[in-house]
């Protein structure tokens, strides 16, 4: 893959490559630093890529293992001031009910909602990016739509 062709995948999967992130972390700024190391990781072993159509898949992994590794070491008490904003954000209706509710679900079945219904893969690509059966992937998908419909119905009780 020449420069060029991998400066114009990661452009077609900038935001994809956000939304991933931003399922996992919470946190913007980690959001970027996961993104931005992965594609720095992705570029410099660029040459272990076999097949390009693969591309998107490829990196989306590389994300998904960078924004582990930055959960592994944010393992600390968030400050009071943090803890403050980010409430503010969530009170202020900035987002949608079933973004919140998405956010509510545990992390493996966030990042499997995002991939699936957010970014368009399919089922045998992300068994390929969290490898996982794929079996394993439709009963998670199943369980995150029963949880999100409780989620959402609880929301509609309480307004």
């Amino acid at each position: 893959m020449t420069r060029e062709k991998f400066i114009a995948e990661v452009r077609d999967a900038e935001a994809m490559l956000y939304h991933v992130s931003k399922s996992i972390l919470k946190n913007d700024t980690d959001c970027a630093d996961a993104v931005q190391e992965a594609l720095l990781k992705a570029y410099e072993k660029l040459h272990t890529l076999k097949h390009e159509e693969f591309f998107r898949t490829w990196i989306t992994r590389i994300v998904i293992h960078e924004c582990y590794k930055i959960c592994k070491k944010n393992k600390k008490i968030v400050p009071y001031e943090e803890y403050t904003e980010n409430a503010g954000m969530w009170e202020e209706g900035r987002y949608t009910h079933l973004y919140l509710a998405i956010m509510e679900l545990p992390e493996e079945l966030r990042v499997l909602v995002t991939l699936y219904y957010l970014e368009g893969f399919d089922i045998k690509e992300i068994s390929e990016i969290l490898s996982v059966r794929e079996g394993t992937i439709k009963s998670r998908l199943s369980r995150a739509r029963r949880l999100l419909r409780e989620l959402l119905s609880e929301e509609e009780v309480l307004c």
